[in-house]
């Protein structure tokens, strides 16, 4: 493995600022790290290939949601999605008191 305790931190960071047009936070502070020697770690191919696929094993609540389809006009989805993340949630705990 090649070191990088030679690394300009500054010519790099401003070589790769030129090629991208534009000043990139936290750039010099990763470099620098890189050069310190803290890197995450690296996996092999066979630590890919022995890894689950899909998605993680969710928290251990006894209560699960089951996934639905239901039809909504157009102007109260949009205006749900709009509300922000967690739209389904609110929906969720808005329709709980009233039928349970």
């Amino acid at each position: 493995m090649k070191t990088l305790k030679k690394l300009d931190v500054d010519k790099v960071a401003s070589t790769i600022e030129a090629d991208a047009g534009e000043a990139l936070p936290g750039l010099r502070e990763s470099l620098a790290e890189a050069k310190a020697g803290n890197f995450v770690q690296v996996h092999t191919p066979q630590q890919i290939a022995a890894r689950r696929r899909g998605r993680p094993v969710g928290s251990t609540q006894a209560v699960t949601k089951e996934a639905v389809k239901i039809r909504l006009d157009a102007d109260v989805l949009a205006a749900l999605r709009a509300s922000g993340d967690g739209w389904q949630t609110r929906i969720n705990d808005t329709l709980r008191p009233h039928w349970l």
